[in-house]
């Protein structure tokens, strides 16, 4: 009788509850939008936070509210945009995502490492351990933090041991920049003109040259065959403005070590290998 009576009890208390939640739900009801909930399913729903806002849900709205435009969706890109755009009415301007880049070349054929590291796979644990294995305190650990970080597997680990990025994938979101315990990925404009000094230290030119081969080591040779003047210092290493830069490459002829490249012909892993390959024959 008792056990009855307990599952009455039971039944009783379940039914109130329910009766409240019932009632709260109706008190409390936030009328939302429908254009949010629309906008919300063109976007890509990675809720990387690219767009500034906590969530494609918060983006939605933001969009809906016109705290933001259509466009702030990068992730999502041109087409994206046009179809926010069209949805409330508005009108977008064609846009292109900004381009993940690694700047840093020195790769597991051409950058010394200091130690065997056997720890964690994570950037920026290996990074306190004695400034990382890496001999140059600055360059890429190679442990795929950034890879982590992309939810849309525009990036993945190389046989050289740095990332490559997919620029058919890379969405511009920025996220892989942002996990970068050492800045060594910056996002730029989208395009193939202009070069770069794929180099991240800010270490004396001695100190370069014995941890990586194609290091950026402050000679000043690219600033002075630059006419443009699109080339300066900045402290111990060297750095092109794109808007300045006219693809004359006079600067990778005079660089030493190697280091500038234009924007369209950043060495792959392939090249890496062959390189390597071709420097095994040399000494062999």
């Amino acid at each position: 009788m008792l056990f009855i009576y307990a599952i009455a009890a039971l039944g009783l208390i379940g039914l109130l509850f329910g009766l409240g939640l019932a009632v709260a739900a109706k008190v409390f009801y936030v009328e939302t939008d429908p254009k949010v909930e629309a906008v919300k399913d063109l976007v890509p729903g990675a809720n990387c936070g690219a767009c500034g806002y906590p969530g494609c849900l918060k983006f939605a709205e933001a969009v809906v509210s016109g705290e933001v435009g259509p466009d702030a969706c990068i992730p999502g890109g041109e087409e994206v945009a046009k179809e926010i755009a069209s949805l409330l009415g508005k009108e977008v301007s064609s846009t292109r995502p900004p381009i993940a880049t690694l700047f840093c070349i020195g790769d597991a054929y051409s950058a010394a490492e200091s130690f065997v590291y056997d720890g964690v796979k994570d950037c920026l644990v290996a990074g306190e351990y004695y400034g990382g294995h890496k001999a140059c305190t600055y360059g890429c650990l190679g442990l795929g933090n950034c890879v982590r970080a992309c939810p849309f597997e525009a990036i993945r680990m190389g046989s050289h041991e740095l990332p490559v990025v997919d620029v058919e994938k890379c969405t511009g979101c920025g996220l892989c920049a942002k996990e970068c315990p050492r800045d060594l990925i910056k996002m730029l404009p989208p395009g193939e003109e202009g070069h770069l000094v794929l180099c991240s230290s800010q270490d004396r030119g001695k100190t370069v040259s014995r941890a990586c081969e194609v290091g950026c080591i402050a000679c000043k040779a690219c600033v002075k065959a630059c006419e443009q003047e699109a080339i300066t210092m900045d402290d111990k290493l060297a750095v092109i403005d794109l808007e300045k830069c006219t693809d004359c490459g006079d600067c990778v002829e005079k660089c030493p070590p190697g280091t500038i490249y234009q924007r369209a012909k950043i060495p792959s892993e392939k090249d890496a290998e062959a390189a390597a390959a071709e420097k095994e024959k040399e000494t062999a």
